[in-house]
C-alpha cells in the first residue's frame, strides 16, 4: 500500500505541475490569484436545512423570478396554484394555457446577456410529477390503475406534453430581476413543437422513412441540463426520453429496429406517465419507431422566436445530460457530453470547422459536421478519447453490422461499447473553468457498483438492461463500490487543448460526509483497494470542520474568478435537503467545499449560471414538494398557504451588489 500511496502522489505531482494545480503535501502550494473581495470565497457557510425554504447566507437574498404557469404572453391567466388540489389542469383549457405559461420542472439554463439590464434566459423543462399536478394520480398509481385513469382524464396528458420542453423568456434588472410579460423574445417549445432533424442521421430510414426534404420531429423531451454555443445559442440536452414511451413487449419490430433500441432500455410494459393511453405517438406497438426522434442535442436559437429549432444527430443519441462547449486554439468547438445512466459513457464532439465570430451564417449548422469521441479513463491517470467514425475501427463497420455513419450515430452506446469506452457512475453536467482550462464532469452517484447481480436481469419497472458485458467492480475512475454520493472527476486536456484526443485525469472530490476517519488526503489506487461507501476526498483538504457535507453531484458551473459551484440532485448526509456548493479548485482553498444555498422540501437544485459581472447566482428549483401528492403536499414552496408547490427560477444577489460567493 506505501508503494501504491506513493505512486498515486507522483500521479498528482505530474498531473499538478503540468496544469498548475496545488501540489498538496508534496511542496509550497501554488498562491491562487484572486482579487481580493472579487473572487475570494469570503461568504459565511449556511447550515444544512430540512425547512421547506430556500436559505442563502447573510447578506444575500434569494428572489423567485418565474414560477410554473406564470404566463409568458398578454392575454394568458396565470395559473392559479390554489386550485391545482382541486383539478384545475383537468380539462384541454389547461393544456391550450400551459403551452403559453412558464413550463413545469425546470433544469438546465442558458443566459444571454443584452446589456447589464436585459437577459434572455432559456429553461429545460424536463419532465412532469403528475403526482403533484393531477389528484387522483397518486391513488390511481397506488391501485395499479394508472392507464384507466389517463383513458378517463386524457386531458392530463395533453398538459404534460405542454408543459415540457423549453422556455425562452426575457428578464430584466431594476431592484431585483423580473420578467417582461409579452417580450417578443418569450417563447415556449413543447413535446409538440415541429423541430427540424439535421446532422448525418438525418435522413436514416428509421428517423425519416419517407425521405422527406426536410425531415422533422414533433417536440422534445426529457430536456435536462444545457449550454450556450459562441455564436449565441442555446443547446438543450434530451435525456430520458425512454420513460414516455411504453408497450414495447407488444411490438413487432425488424432486426434493425430491435437492434437500435436494444441499448436505450426501453419500457416493455408500461411508460412512467401512460403516454401512449391518450396518444398513440408514444405506443411503441403502433410505431415503433417514433422513439428514435428522442435523445439528441437540440440547438435554439434564442434572439429569433420563429426560427425551428434543431436535433443535431452529429452529436450522437444517448440520454443526453448537458452540452458545454468551449473553444480550441485553432477555433475549432468542443461540446462535452454526459450520459446520465449507470455504467454509461463520458463523450466529446470536436467540429470540423472553426467558428467564424465575424460570419454568423457561417455558424448556423457548425454541429452538422464533426468527430464524436468518448472517453476512456486508464487505471494509471491517463485517458484517450476514441473517435465513434463508421470505417476507421474494425468494431464500427458493415461486418460488425453498423453500415453508415447515421447508424453510429443512431446506435451511439453500442458503438461505444465496441470501443473499450469505460463504464461511469451516471455522467451528467461538465463544466470548464475559465482560468485553468481544466474540464470537471459530475457523477452523480452508482448505486450498483460493485453489484453483478443486478446487471443481469430487467428491474421492477420493466426496462430491459441490454445485456453487454460490464465489469461492476469499482476502478480508478469509479473508487467506491457501491458509490451512493457520487464524485467529480477532473481532466486535463493535451496541452490544455480541447480538440486533443488525449487527457489525464484526477479524482477531484469524493462526495459524502466528511469526517475525521474517512476523509481522505489523497485517493489510493482502488483497482488495488476499492474504497468504502462513506469514504470520502475533497481535494486533499484535511479537516473536516472545514467542509460541507454533500451528495449527488448533478449540475456545475463557475464563476468569472474560477471557483466550482456544484447544485445536488439526490439523498443528502442526514437527510437534509439538497442545495448549491461552491469551492475553489486550485490554490490552497482546493476542494474546500462551502454550502451557499439550501432548497425547500422535495426540491433538487438546478442550472448554476452567474450572470457575466458575477453578481447574480441563477438557479432551478425542479419538483419541490416531490415525495408527496396533489391531495397530501410536503411542500407549498414558493407561494406558501395551501398552494401547489411550484417549480421555478430564482436569482440569488447580494444585498449591497458585490460579487455572489464573497
Amino acid at each position: 500500500m506505501q508503494t501504491l500511496f506513493e505512486r498515486r502522489l507522483s500521479r498528482r505531482r505530474v498531473l499538478g505541475e503540468a496544469v498548475g494545480l496545488a501540489a498538496l503535501s508534496l511542496g509550497a502550494p501554488r498562491v491562487w490569484s484572486a482579487k481580493p473581495g472579487a473572487g475570494a470565497l469570503s461568504f459565511e457557510r449556511i447550515a444544512p436545512s430540512r425547512r421547506d425554504a430556500v436559505i442563502v447566507p447573510d447578506g444575500y437574498r434569494a428572489d423567485t423570478v418565474l414560477r410554473w404557469g406564470d404566463p409568458l404572453f398578454a392575454g394568458v391567466p396565470p395559473l392559479d396554484a390554489e386550485r391545482v388540489a382541486a383539478g384545475a389542469l383537468l380539462d384541454a383549457a389547461a393544456a391550450e394555457q400551459q403551452a403559453r405559461q412558464f413550463g413545469y420542472n425546470c433544469d438546465g439554463l442558458g443566459l444571454f446577456e443584452r446589456g447589464q439590464r436585459s437577459v434572455l434566459v432559456c429553461v429545460n423543462h424536463e419532465y412532469a410529477n403528475p403526482d403533484l399536478m393531477f389528484p387522483g394520480w397518486a391513488e390511481a398509481r397506488r391501485a395499479r390503475a394508472l392507464g384507466a385513469f389517463v383513458k378517463e382524464h386524457p386531458a392530463i396528458v395533453a398538459y404534460m406534453q405542454a408543459a415540457l420542453g423549453v422556455s425562452v423568456v426575457e428578464l430584466e434588472r431594476g431592484a431585483s430581476w423580473r420578467y417582461r410579460v409579452g417580450s417578443r423574445y418569450n417563447r415556449r417549445i413543447t413535446a409538440r413543437t415541429p423541430i427540424e432533424l439535421a446532422g448525418p442521421a438525418r435522413h436514416h430510414p428509421l428517423l425519416d422513412p419517407r425521405g422527406d426534404a426536410v425531415p422533422l420531429a414533433l417536440g422534445t423531451l426529457g430536456n435536462c441540463a444545457a449550454g450556450t454555443t459562441p455564436w449565441g445559442t442555446y443547446l438543450t440536452a434530451e435525456e430520458n426520453v425512454d420513460d414516455h414511451f411504453g408497450n414495447f413487449a407488444a411490438a413487432t419490430l425488424e432486426p434493425a429496429v430491435a437492434s437500435a433500441h436494444r441499448r436505450f432500455g426501453m419500457r416493455l410494459r408500461d411508460s412512467a406517465y401512460r403516454w401512449e393511453y391518450a396518444d398513440a405517438r408514444f405506443d411503441a406497438a403502433r410505431n415503433p419507431t417514433e422513439s428514435f426522434k428522442f435523445g439528441w442535442i437540440v440547438e435554439i436559437d434564442p434572439f429569433d422566436p420563429r426560427s425551428r429549432p434543431k436535433k443535431r444527430t452529429a452529436l450522437g443519441r444517448l440520454k443526453h445530460e448537458g452540452a458545454t462547449t468551449v473553444l480550441a486554439p485553432d477555433g475549432r468547438v468542443a461540446v462535452y457530453l454526459g450520459d446520465d445512466q449507470a455504467f454509461e459513457y463520458f463523450y466529446k464532439f470536436v467540429t470540423a470547422r472553426a467558428f467564424a465570430p465575424h460570419d454568423p451564417a457561417a455558424n448556423r449548422d457548425l454541429l452538422d459536421e464533426g468527430t464524436l469521441y468518448v472517453a476512456r479513463f486508464d487505471d494509471d491517470g491517463r485517458g484517450v478519447w476514441l473517435p465513434l467514425k463508421f470505417g476507421e475501427h474494425p468494431e464500427l463497420t458493415p461486418a460488425r453490422g453498423f453500415v453508415s455513419q447515421a447508424d453510429v450515430l443512431l446506435r451511439c452506446r453500442e458503438a461505444a461499447d465496441r470501443l473499450g469506452a469505460t463504464p461511469l457512475d451516471r455522467p451528467e453536467d461538465v463544466a470548464v473553468s475559465p482560468r485553468t482550462k481544466n474540464v470537471y464532469v459530475a457523477l452523480t452517484m452508482g448505486l450498483t457498483r460493485g453489484d453483478e447481480a443486478v446487471l443481469a436481469h430487467a428491474d421492477a419497472d420493466g426496462v430491459a438492461l441490454e445485456g453487454r458485458k460490464l465489469d461492476p467492480r469499482a476502478d480508478g475512475a469509479n473508487p467506491r463500490a457501491p458509490n451512493p454520493s457520487g464524485h467529480i472527476v477532473e481532466l486535463v486536456e493535451e496541452r490544455a487543448n480541447p480538440a486533443a484526443t488525449s487527457f489525464r485525469w484526477e479524482i477531484f472530490l469524493l462526495a459524502g460526509a466528511p469526517t475525521r476517519d474517512g476523509l481522505l488526503a489523497t485517493v489510493p489506487d482502488a483497482r488495488a483497494r476499492p474504497l468504502t461507501p462513506d469514504a470520502t476526498y475533497f481535494g486533499g483538504a484535511t479537516d473536516p470542520a472545514e467542509l460541507s457535507a454533500f451528495a449527488n453531484p448533478d449540475n456545475l458551473g463557475f464563476d468569472p474568478d474560477g471557483n466550482l459551484w456544484i447544485v445536488t440532485d439526490g439523498p443528502q448526509p442526514d437527510d437534509n435537503n439538497n442545495g448549491c456548493f461552491v469551492c475553489a479548485t486550485e490554490g490552497p482553498a482546493r476542494g474546500r467545499v462551502r454550502q451557499f444555498m439550501s432548497g425547500p422540501v422535495g426540491a433538487e437544485i438546478c442550472g448554476c449560471e452567474i450572470s457575466r459581472d458575477g453578481t447574480t447566482l441563477f438557479l432551478d428549483i425542479q419538483h419541490p414538494g416531490e415525495g408527496g401528492s396533489a391531495s397530501a403536499p410536503i411542500s407549498h414552496w414558493p407561494d406558501g398557504g395551501t398552494a401547489a408547490p411550484r417549480p421555478s427560477l430564482i436569482a440569488i444577489v447580494a444585498k449591497d451588489g458585490r460579487v455572489v460567493g464573497t
